[in-house]
This record gives structure tokens, sequence and C-alpha cells, in this order.
């Protein structure tokens, strides 16, 4: 009676466990621009721009300058058919709107408006 009983609690236990869908998205990963102008779109200044996208929609987004760390902040990003969209909340930064491109030199994430914004690292 006892076997029955922990092997029904198992089975329960086992059943009841969602699984974690994996994400493979080719987003994921980490994704530079250097800066050619000494301000960016946020009116930031710093000389090289990085964004670490991981597989939960969230990441990180690190601002430098002279190779030192001037500003990180958390990002989400979601995608809507081929264009992804990246959101600072409690920040100011506008959503950026961006399309993954192949290249001969790599992939890189262009703006909606035709700007680069980043290359794959």
């Amino acid at each position: 009676m006892n076997y029955i009983f922990s092997c029904l609690i198992l089975l329960v236990l086992v059943a009841s466990c969602s699984k974690i869908e994996e994400n493979n998205d080719p987003i994921i990963g980490i994704w530079s621009h250097t800066v050619k102008t000494a301000t960016n779109t946020n009116k930031m200044v710093v000389d090289n721009e990085e964004w670490i996208f991981n597989d939960v929609y969230l990441g990180r987004f690190h601002g430098y300058k002279g190779g030192q760390v001037v500003y990180l902040t958390d990002f989400n990003w979601s995608v809507n058919g081929d264009v992804y969209i990246v959101s600072y909340p409690g920040t100011d930064f506008p959503d950026d709107f961006v399309r993954m491109q192949e290249t001969d030199e790599g992939t890189i994430l262009m703006r909606t408006e035709g700007k680069l914004f980043a290359e794959k690292q």
C-alpha cells in the first residue's frame, strides 16, 4: 500500500511539471555597435554599445566610454514576424525596432528605418 501511494505521488509530480520550452532564436547572444559619433540616439556619450540577449526574452545593455561601462540597464525583447522589438523599461530610451540580416561579414541587426543597430559577436 505504501509503495502504491509513493508511486502515485511520483506520477502526479512528474505529470504536473511543465517542460520549459527551449528558445533558440538566432538573436540570442552578444551584439555590439561601435558608435562613430560622440552621441547615440539615447543622448548618451558612449563609444561602444553592447546588447546581451538571453533565451527568456530579457537582456542587458552596456554603454562603454574608453573601455569602461558608463551605463547599463536591463531590457526586454520580443519578435513580431521578422521585426524584433527591444524595450528598456524604467528608462526614457525609446523602443528599438530591428530586423536581422545576413551579410558577407556576418549577421547584423538593422533598424527598420535602415540604420545599423548592432553586429553579432
